[in-house]
């Protein structure tokens, strides 16, 4: 029966106030009552990961937990009778990985809602390249395209961009024909940023706090991971009429700025929410993903590891020492 397959997970627990991730062995019995059961063979890594690992009540309110916010592999049962058994799905978002068991355990059981058919010649594998970063990734850049954002129109820059949602967005703009500049704070990542097509890379300090409402216009569009500080000073340098997708914190979410750049220069900002977007949204940009918007370059630079090495990513994401796509397979 399914409720009786003895599974590994890698769980955090709290202890004495500090929280601490061990894989362990779990049973689908102590699965939340949803209606698919599927078999994760792969998920990927988030900052939202890092996140819950390490206690953050804003995204993970009980433990022991399995975190996880991305998970693919194969449905082992559905209830509803939508999906077949050993059809391979796609999950990302909602509760999953939040206070739902997420892909960090070799089983989920979530809502039929939730789930999106694989893309047709994608893996699990590859769906996880990309996860929820480069689903986030691929919903700024279709914002932008959107406001009509056109290559000729001048260079877009993307912060944050050796991180995992901005290298997605740096190897895609690039990959649409746009001169891409590349801000981050990781200058040994330069090498990796050109190969991932940006034509010039700037560090941090090119968004250094400044004192006007508004500066020299530099960008047509921008895909902001950061926030904070650096998005304020972000939307003083977009060109009229340029808009700015913004998906990101780790900054901060307070943004200090004046209406100027909008009542003067009428640049927009857009905000981009991966989680409980509708599920056909998500499909049209796996769709493209797997498709027309495919990006080589960020799946040839992928790293893979096991659940033995979770803890010292997760630590990374948090130190802000994480670079590019990560992805879990449960078989190593």
């Amino acid at each position: 029966m399914a409720d009786n397959i003895q599974y590994s997970a890698w769980r955090v627990h709290e202890e004495d106030g500090r929280f601490k991730g061990a894989i362990e062995t779990c049973r689908t019995g102590d699965l939340p009552d949803h209606e698919v059961l599927i078999k994760v063979s792969h998920s990927s890594l988030n900052y939202k990961d890092a996140l819950s690992a390490s206690g953050n009540r804003g995204v993970t309110r009980s433990f022991p937990h399995t975190p996880g916010i991305d998970a693919a592999g194969e449905v082992v049962e559905d209830s509803t009778g939508k999906l077949a058994a050993g059809q391979q799905v796609i999950v990302t978002g909602y509760d999953l990985g939040m206070n739902t068991p997420g892909g960090f355990g070799e089983y989920i059981r979530v809502p039929a809602g939730w789930c999106i058919p694989m893309p047709e010649g994608w893996d699990a594998y590859q769906s996880m390249i990309y996860g929820t970063a480069g689903l986030t990734a691929g919903l700024c850049v279709e914002k932008l395209l959107r406001m009509g954002a056109e290559p000729d129109q001048g260079r877009v820059v993307v912060t944050g961009a050796s991180g995992a949602v901005g290298s997605v967005a740096v190897d895609l703009l690039s990959g649409l024909g746009f001169e891409v500049v590349a801000i981050s704070g990781k200058r040994e990542q330069d090498a990796q940023l050109k190969a991932l097509g940006a034509v010039e890379i700037r560090d941090r300090d090119a968004l250094a706090e400044e004192p006007k409402p508004m500066l020299r216009p530099d960008y047509a569009g921008a895909v902001d991971t950061v926030g904070g500080s650096v998005l304020a000073e972000l939307l003083k340098r977009v060109k009229p009429g340029g808009s700015v997708s913004c998906c990101g914190l780790v900054a901060g979410t307070d943004v200090q700025t004046t209406v100027l750049p909008f009542i003067l220069r009428g640049i927009n900002l857009l905000g981009v929410d991966s989680v409980e977007i509708p599920v056909a949204d998500k499909k049209a940009i796996w769709q493209k993903l797997s498709g027309p918007w495919a990006c080589p370059r960020t799946e040839a630079d992928a790293r893979v590891i096991g659940k033995s090495d979770l803890d010292d990513a997760l630590s990374a994401f948090l130190k802000g020492e994480s670079r590019g796509k990560i992805v879990l397979d449960h078989s190593l």
